[in-house]
C-alpha cells in the first residue's frame, strides 16, 4: 500500500463513465503508441486500463501502476480481458517500485499532465528502464499559440483545473521535459483530440530512448 493516497472518486467515475466515447476517437492512436512492442512494460497510471486491449501479443507482460482505487478496480476487470499478461498494481510515480533496470519499455499515456511532479517521474521510468529502454508516450502539452497558453498555464495556477480534472494539468512542456528527464526524443508529432480548441489540446505522441 502507498504512504500518499490518491483519491478522486467524482473525477474517476465521470472519466470511466465516458471512456467508451473518448475510445471511438483515440482508439486508433492507443494503437500506434503501442504497436510493435515486446518485452516486459511498465505502463504509469493506467486509469480503468483503455490501452490493455491494444497491446500486441508479443508483449510478455505489462505491468500496470494506478493509485486511484475506483479506477484500479476498474483496470484490474480490464486485465482479465487482456490478450497479454497484465498485472495491475497500486503506486505512485514518484517511487516505484521496482528495481534499476526491470523493463524494457516504459508507457506513459495520459499522465504526465496528472503527477504531481513530473521531472520525479521521468526520472523514475528513465531509472526502471534498461539501458537504451523505450520511452512511448501519449500525452497533452501546453499549447504553441501564445495566448491559448496564457489560458492554459492560468487555469493551471488558479487551481482551477486541476481540481476538477482530478490533478490534470494543460500547460505542462512535456516533451521537453522528457529531453531534460535523460531520454532521446525519437519521433514526436502533434495530434488534437476532441476540439481543437480545448484547453486539453494539442496532444502529441511519440518515443524517446533512455540513454
Amino acid at each position: 500500500m502507498n504512504e500518499t493516497t490518491v483519491n478522486h472518486p467524482v473525477f474517476a467515475r465521470i472519466f470511466d463513465r465516458f471512456t467508451g466515447s473518448l475510445e471511438k476517437e483515440i482508439g486508433a492512436h492507443r494503437e500506434e503508441l503501442l504497436a510493435g512492442l515486446s518485452g516486459r512494460v511498465v505502463e504509469l497510471g493506467a486509469g480503468n486500463g483503455m490501452n490493455f486491449g491494444h497491446y500486441p501479443a508479443t508483449v510478455a507482460e505489462v505491468v500496470a501502476l494506478e493509485p486511484e482505487p475506483y479506477l484500479r478496480e476498474r483496470a484490474e476487470q480490464a486485465a482479465q480481458r487482456a490478450r497479454v499478461p497484465v498485472t495491475v498494481r497500486d503506486a505512485t510515480a514518484d517511487t516505484l517500485p521496482f528495481a534499476d533496470g526491470e523493463f524494457d519499455v516504459a508507457i506513459a499515456s495520459l499522465v504526465l499532465c496528472s503527477v504531481p511532479d513530473p521531472a520525479r517521474a521521468l526520472a523514475e521510468l528513465r531509472r526502471v528502464l534498461k539501458p537504451g529502454g523505450e520511452l512511448r508516450f501519449l500525452e497533452h502539452v501546453r499549447s504553441a499559440r501564445p495566448r491559448k497558453a496564457r489560458i492554459q498555464r492560468r487555469l493551471d495556477s488558479s487551481g482551477i483545473w486541476p481540481r476538477l480534472g482530478g490533478g490534470c494539468h494543460c500547460a505542462r512542456d512535456t516533451v521537453a521535459a522528457i529531453g531534460a528527464a535523460g531520454f532521446d526524443v525519437e519521433r514526436v508529432r502533434d495530434l488534437d483530440v476532441g476540439p481543437s480548441w480545448a484547453h486539453t489540446n494539442p496532444h502529441v505522441i511519440g518515443a524517446a530512448r533512455a540513454r
